[in-house]
C-alpha cells in the first residue's frame, strides 16, 4: 500500500488484535511507527521483543531512519514497544497532551508514588489537536480524537487515516468508551469529525477482530464508513449511538493484558521504578468483596 511518495506496511500483532503500521517516505528515507505493541507474558512477567523486531528489520533492510513513533493513546490490551523501537533506531515518542489527564486518573488506580512525575515527560513530544508535524516531503496532521480515552489522536497523512482506536472496520462499528475518562458522546463527535473528510481518504484502523469469521482487515475508506459502520454511518444520531454504545459496554470483559499495560504505557513504554532488590513490580488493585475486608481471615 502506497500513496505517492509513502508506502504503508501493516503488522498484524495476533495476540491483541493489533495493527501496528510502518510509514515509509521513500522521497527523504525517513520512516515512522504508529502503535508497536510488543508481548508480555502475565505469568513470568517477561517481556518479548520479536514482533518488534520484525518492524526493526524491515527500517534497517530499506536504510531509513526513524523519525516517529506515535501512539495513538495508552493502549489497554498490549504493552507498547516504543522504548525497545527507539533503542535500537532512535526516533521520538510521541502521544496527544491530554496524556497528563489519563496519568492522573491511572496514578491514583494504582495508587502510584509521585515518582516518575506523571507530567506528560515521560513521553518525548506531546501533541496539540490540529498540529502539523514534518515528515520527509510530506506532513501529519494531528486529530483529536478522544471518546475511548481522552488523550487519543488520530493521524492524517495526504489521504490516509490511521485513526487507532476510533472507529474500526464498517463490519465492527467503532470502540469502547468505559474506561476510566472514557466518553460515548465524545466519540460520537469524534467520529463525526472524521467523517466530514472526502470520501476517498483512505481509513486504517487500530485494531479488527475478523467478526463472522472473516480475514483480518484493516483498511477501508471514509465512503464506506458513512455507508456501512453499523455503529456511526450517516443516519445515527448522538442518541441513538451513546445508547447503543454504552449498553454494548456494559457487557465487555476487561482486557486480560491491561494491569500491565496501563502502568507501562502510561510511562511511555518504560517500567515502574526498580525497589531496592533491583526489581521493577507491577501492581494488581483488590475489590474486596461487600463485608470482606483487608487482613479478614
Amino acid at each position: 500500500m502506497s500513496s505517492k511518495n509513502i508506502e504503508v506496511q501493516p503488522f498484524v500483532h495476533e495476540a491483541s488484535s493489533t495493527i501496528t503500521y510502518l510509514l515509509l517516505e521513500k522521497s527523504s528515507g525517513v520512516a515512522a511507527i504508529i502503535d508497536p505493541a510488543a508481548d508480555f507474558n502475565i505469568w513470568t512477567g517477561e517481556l518479548d521483543f520479536r514482533f518488534c523486531r520484525q518492524i526493526e528489520n524491515v527500517i534497517n533492510d530499506c536504510n531509513h531512519k526513524l523519525q516517529w513513533i506515535f501512539e495513538t493513546h495508552v493502549h489497554a490490551d498490549h504493552v507498547t514497544g516504543a522504548q525497545y523501537l527507539k533503542s535500537k533506531l532512535g526516533g521520538t515518542i510521541a502521544i496527544g497532551s491530554r496524556i497528563k489527564e489519563v496519568q492522573q486518573i491511572f496514578s491514583k488506580i494504582y495508587n502510584d508514588a509521585p515518582c516518575p512525575s506523571f507530567d506528560g515527560s515521560e513521553f518525548d513530544c506531546l501533541l496539540e489537536p490540529d498540529q502539523i508535524l514534518p515528515f520527509g516531503d510530506a506532513t501529519i496532521e494531528v486529530i483529536p480524537t478522544p471518546g475511548h480515552t481522552p488523550a487519543c489522536n488520530s493521524f492524517l497523512i495526504e489521504n490516509m487515516l490511521f485513526v487507532g482506536d476510533s472507529i474500526f472496520m464498517p463490519d465492527f462499528g467503532t470502540a469502547r468508551c468505559d474506561f476510566p475518562g472514557g466518553s460515548a458522546r465524545d466519540l460520537y463527535s469524534s467520529a463525526q469529525r472524521l467523517l466530514q473528510l472526502p470520501k476517498s481518504t483512505k481509513v486504517f484502523v487500530g485494531h479488527d477482530y475478523g467478526p463472522g469469521g472473516r480475514p483480518i482487515a484493516w483498511e477501508t475508506t471514509i465512503e464506506k464508513q458513512k455507508e456501512e459502520n453499523i455503529h456511526i454511518n450517516d443516519g445515527v444520531q448522538i442518541s441513538e449511538f451513546v445508547s447503543v454504545r454504552e449498553a454494548r459496554d456494559a457487557g465487555l470483559s476487561l482486557p486480560k493484558m491491561i494491569i500491565p499495560s496501563i502502568q507501562i504505557n502510561m510511562r511511555a513504554g518504560r517500567l515502574p521504578e526498580v525497589e531496592r532488590n533491583g526489581i521493577s513490580y507491577l501492581k494488581t488493585p483488590i475489590n474486596c468483596y461487600p463485608g470482606i475486608q483487608a487482613g479478614d481471615n
